[in-house]
Formats: C-alpha cells, structure tokens, sequence
C-alpha cells in the first residue's frame, strides 16, 4: 500500500492515502527508501516519524508500509554485535558504504548467511510448546544460545535438524495439533515495542553484586531490579555504567547509548574487547550487545534504541540468563519524546515533555525483573535495568528525574560536589536509596557474614553523625568538639576515603568482592571501636589517629582479592599496638 508525502517537519512527516497501515507499522519513505514509523493515525493521513535524515525530502514523494511493526531479528549473531537505534549492524555498514551511513541503506542486522554448528536437545516425537528449548548453538566461549520454540507454535517434533545451518534454515519441523507443519529456522523476530511473554514474575533477594563497594554495600540492586543514576555534567554517571558493565554479576550486557556523546561510545569499543571479564577471562565483548546510538544520530532513533536494547534483553533472559541493560542517558529518550510530541502539536506536560512520559518511562522499567520463562524446564531469568539521568545543572526536580524516582526502587545520587573533590564514584551517602535492602539483608547475613547488616548500619550511622557533626565545626571550629566526636569524625573520614573512594583504573581496586568488602570495613569500624574504648580508658587521641597499622587499612583496597587471608593480621596488629598503647600511657 503506498500514499503520499503531505508534509515534512524534521523527523516527523504527514502522508496522506494510508487509511490501510496501521499504528507502529514500518514504513519506506521516498525513493530513498527512509525507514520511519508511523506514530499517529487520522483517517487516511498518518504522522510517521523517521529515524533518517529527511532533508531533501518534500510533498508528493511516496510512502510505502511494510504492514509490520518496528522489530528486532534474534537469534545467533547478537553478541558481540554493534547494532544503531534500530539493530542495523554499524560494522556491516561501515563496510559497505564507509564512516558514514548512507540514508535509506538496507541491510539484515543479523548475518543471514553465516553457518552456525547447531545441536539439537530434543528428538523426533516428542511433545513442545512456546518457550521450549530445541537445540543449542555455541556463539561463543561464554555465550550459549538455546534455540527457543516461537510462543504461538504446539505440537510434536515430525523433523529436527544436526550440524551446520545459516540462522534462515528450517532446523525444525512440528506438526500442530491442526495438522499443519511449520518449519521453524534458528531466527525470531520480535516487535520492540511489546513485552515477550513470560508464566509470572517472582521476587527476588539476592544482589545483583557489582564490585563497588559503596553500591553492594549501602545501595545495593537485585537481580531483576531497577535503579537509575541522575547526576549532573561530569559527576561520572558514564563511568559508573561502564564500571556496571565490566563488572556486575550478570551472564549478559546490554549497553544502549542513547543520545550520549561519540567518544563516550568509543571508550566502550576501545575497552571491552581488551578488558578480560573476571568470570572466564575471556574479552568482555564475548557476552556483551551494543546499541551506539549517539547525539549525532537522528533524535527519533533514541526512542527506538531503549526498546530495543530491553526486547534483547529479554529474549536472553527467556533463555534462562541473568541480563543487566545499561541505558545511558533515559533523558536523551525523552527529549526525544518531547521533539516529536511538540511537532505532533499535542497538548505538553511541565517543561514541555508529553503528557505521557511518566507512562513511558514505567513501560520501560517494567519490563525488568525475575520471572519463570516459558518452557517446561521450569527455568528462571531476569532483566535488571539501570538508567542514566542528566538532570540540566543536576537539578534532579526536573521532570524526567521525578518521573525516574517514582518508579525505580534504587537511587544512587551522584554529587558534583564530590566529583570536584576527585571522589569517585560520586554517589551521595547521604541522599542516595534502596528499597531492596531489607530484602537482601537475609542473604547478606547468609552468604557472607551474620554481621554484614550491623556492620552496615553502624558506618551509615557514622557518616550521618559526620554530617550533624560537620555543622558545628563550621561554626565554632574542630576544638569545640570532644575527643569522642573528633574520633568519630576521623572513621567517618576513613569510610569515605578508604573504603568509598574507589579508583575504577586501578587493577585491583576497581573492583572489591563481597568478602573483601567485609574485611575492609571491619577493619575500620574495629579501629573506632576500641578507640573509642581506649579513649575511655584514658588513651591520647592524637596517638590513636597515629597508630601505625592505620597506613595498612587504609591500604586494604589494594590487596588482592588471593591474599584476603592478610585481613586476620591486620587486625591482630590493630589489637596489639591498642593494648601497647594503652600499657605505655600507663593506663
């Protein structure tokens, strides 16, 4: 069915004669073939937005539906990949055509003539249904993609296929119980917009662990969780998801920049092939997806990219895999949204964002979490999401961030005032949140000590007593305080800057376990209390700020995570040169 340019505003244009197409459908504007969208419908005249550049364009030039919806091909190929805001291949392109891509270029975003060894799991006669896994292919060293049964496919196996298959060849054949035969190849495809089916949602307590410490320890995620990072220009929200990334306890990345600047994307592509991923040791691009989207790229693609990177996301996780997906920055996404709403000419929202981005926004995140997958394996997967925001100037009252904030359950609040201060990362104790941590808490306790909850508690106690402290130094200065508080500050000066601050280019501090974590800040908090306890007993503060095994906790974050049994040593110094102490004052 073909109509006819009307209109052309930017990235939006009005065809007229499409009474036929339907809402989300794809589109081939021009002779060009642009690929867009419609995105509203009146009558015979649709409003398509375009994800290319449309200069050049004018009334009278002919649009075509495909009669399909935006979709992503699945299947393997995926990893390793660098797809654009509508999963083209920017590789594949960039040898076709150059550094530049061509308007209106037509390509698969899957390799449809590669050969991949499959290997089935199942026999001719037995029984599947939608959601079951039939075969296995080795994508590479660390991914394993299982093959699985299109959701609206029953029947039994009449034919399955072994060996090497492009992901176009049928691999299956099942008889419904209709008595028609389909052939199913290797390749899904899936409309981005719409969530993929699952049995039910299931909640979770275990952490999504990361290996920074402040995050596990005070503001921890959960599996299937969702949390965002507002921050402002040069607070470190990138490297904080990036550090996510390289070292979160998921099976597979999904990093979508969208709308944030080239180089940025860059320092992803240079890195992630040269990093080893700590699990296998092989290259983290072995289990990673990118969606490079840049600033640079038309605005309408942004919208697209976050749908799909989240409908890839899925499809691994109906594989039974934990998922993490980057989205770096939702607020680049929603002014997209605001472009195209103020040139549909709908009635705005505050600051001119639609009406409907908090909605949007919730779609998004709500597509995260644990659930039990279809299939009769009875196994279990999940997204966990985790959003930039850039707040103009970090205001985070602004409305894509209170948006944000209603519907995520963990905050980690990133401080330029901390950033300035060469503190890193610039997550604020003192304004960040998880909702998750009660629920975690039992498996904290479980997994890596009975102590991990009080130990916890008490730091955050001490940083806020810093905060109440800090207050009265400003007014009357530092010798108004008593020796207790001024000992209180100096620990709460060692979490921050021992144990919070973390170097995310050092080899080893860039990332902490959860054991090492542990043995870090008890090895803090042992220090306050028995100096605490000393100063009781009469003990000099200024001799217990000095005492020499307070260079070597200050310097735990640089053991490696092999000599963690020199954690029992530190502590037995720290006991010894406290009692000498107090035998040498004579107490």
């Amino acid at each position: 069915m073909e109509g006819k340019i009307v209109k052309v505003s930017g990235p939006l244009i009005v065809a007229s004669g499409m009474g036929e197409a339907k809402m989300y459908d794809v589109v081939r504007v021009s002779e060009q073939r642009l690929i867009g969208e419609i995105i509203e419908m009146r009558g015979e005249m649709a409003s398509i937005q375009v994800y290319e550049e449309t200069a050049g364009l004018g009334p009278g030039e002919p649009v075509e539906s495909t009669g399909f919806p935006l979709s992503v091909e699945l299947g393997p190929g995926l990893i390793e990949s660098i797809f654009d805001g509508i999963q083209r291949p920017l590789k594949v392109i960039r040898e076709m055509v150059g550094d530049r891509i061509s308007r209106g270029i037509e390509v698969n975003a899957l390799d449809h003539e590669k050969l991949w060894a499959f290997n089935p799991v199942i026999k001719v006669g037995d029984r599947v249904s939608g959601g079951d896994i039939f075969g296995t292919v080795q994508e590479t060293p660390v991914v394993e993609q299982r093959i699985m049964v299109p959701y609206d496919v029953e029947g039994t196996v009449e034919w399955i296929f072994s060996g090497e298959a492009t992901i176009m060849d049928p691999v299956l054949k099942v008889k419904k119980d209709s008595g028609e035969t389909v052939e199913l190849p290797m390749m899904q495809r899936w409309p981005v917009r719409r969530g993929r089916p699952y049995v039910s949602k299931i909640s979770t307590s275990e952490p999504m662990v990361t290996g920074q410490r402040v995050i596990d320890t005070f503001f921890p995620v959960v599996k299937g969780g969702v949390a965002a990072v507002p921050g402002p220009f040069g607070s470190g929200k990138t490297v904080v998801q990036h550090q996510l990334a390289k070292w979160a306890d998921a099976d597979i990345i999904v990093y979508v920049g969208c709308g944030e600047r080239g180089n940025e994307m860059t320092d992803v592509l240079m890195e992630f092939p040269e990093l080893k991923d700590p699990r296998t040791g092989e290259p983290l691009m072995k289990r990673t997806v990118l969606i490079a989207n840049t600033s640079d790229m038309p605005v309408a693609a942004r919208e697209a990219s976050i749908y799909t990177g989240i409908t890839i996301a899925e499809y691994f996780r109906d594989m039974g895999y934990k998922v993490a997906i980057m989205a770096d920055s939702t607020s680049r996404w929603a002014e997209a949204l605001r472009e195209m709403s103020g040139r549909l000419e709908e009635m705005p929202g505050e600051e001119g964002y639609p009406a409907y981005l908090s909605s949007r926004l919730a779609e998004f995140y709500e597509r995260a979490g644990q659930v039990q997958c279809l299939g009769g394996d009875g196994r279990t997967g999940a997204v966990t999401a985790i959003g930039a925001v850039s707040p103009p100037g970090g205001d985070i009252s602004e409305p894509v961030s209170q948006a944000t904030l209603r519907i995520v359950k963990v905050f980690w609040g990133l401080s330029s005032s901390l950033a300035y201060k060469r503190h890193f990362p610039a997550i604020d104790w003192l304004q960040s949140y998880s909702l998750y941590t009660d629920r975690i808490e039992g498996w904290y306790n479980a997994n890596v000590s009975p102590e991990w909850d009080s130990l916890r508690q008490k730091a955050m106690g001490i940083l806020q007593d810093e905060a109440s402290l800090d207050e009265i130094v400003r007014l009357v200065g530092v010798d108004a305080l008593g020796f207790r508080d001024r000992l209180t500050l100096e620990a709460a000066r060692s979490i921050r800057e021992d144990y919070l601050h973390q170097n995310a280019f050092h080899e080893v501090d860039t990332y902490s376990s959860l054991p090492k974590q542990f043995g870090m800040l008890k090895m803090i908090l042992a220090w306050y209390e028995q100096g605490l306890e000393a100063l009781d007993e009469g003990a000099s503060l200024q001799a217990l700020i000095a005492l020499p095994v307070r260079e070597r906790i200050s310097r735990l974050k640089y053991v490696p995570e092999e000599e963690l049994g020199s954690f029992a040593e530190v502590e037995r110094q720290l006991q010894s040169e406290i009692a000498a102490l107090l035998s040498e004052e004579g107490v």
